[in-house]
């Protein structure tokens, strides 16, 4: 087949979408970004709650005029930080070379 894009039907990702692979595809995807968001949003609204119920914990100071809310509000950062490596790593590894076998098989024309 030439390097051209081939054209598809909505019949043919239909038919993909059906299959085992593909479902497994979207289960393993679920299985890492779902508890990974819930774990992050929780993270999220702690610091939230504490900055609005506690403020004196969040302004106790640590170091210089550093105090446990800029410690949190800086770990939002880090966290998102780490998520997103995990996620790269993650999708190198499990995610990108099973979609790049399914797009493989379409673009070979066996759905």
């Amino acid at each position: 087949m030439s390097n051209e894009a081939r054209e598809h039907t909505g019949t043919e990702y239909e038919e993909l979408q059906r299959t085992e692979e593909f479902g497994e595809l979207r289960r393993r995807f679920r299985r890492f970004v779902f508890p990974m968001t819930a774990l992050f949003l929780a993270w999220y609204f702690l610091y939230v709650l504490l900055a609005a119920y506690a403020p004196d914990f969040m302004s106790q100071k640590v170091w210089g005029e550093i105090n446990v809310g800029l410690l949190f509000g800086l770990g939002q950062f880090v966290s998102t930080f780490v998520i997103t490596v995990l996620y790269v790593r993650w999708a190198d590894r499990e995610f990108d070379p099973r979609a790049q076998a399914l797009h493989d098989r379409l673009e070979g024309g066996r759905p």
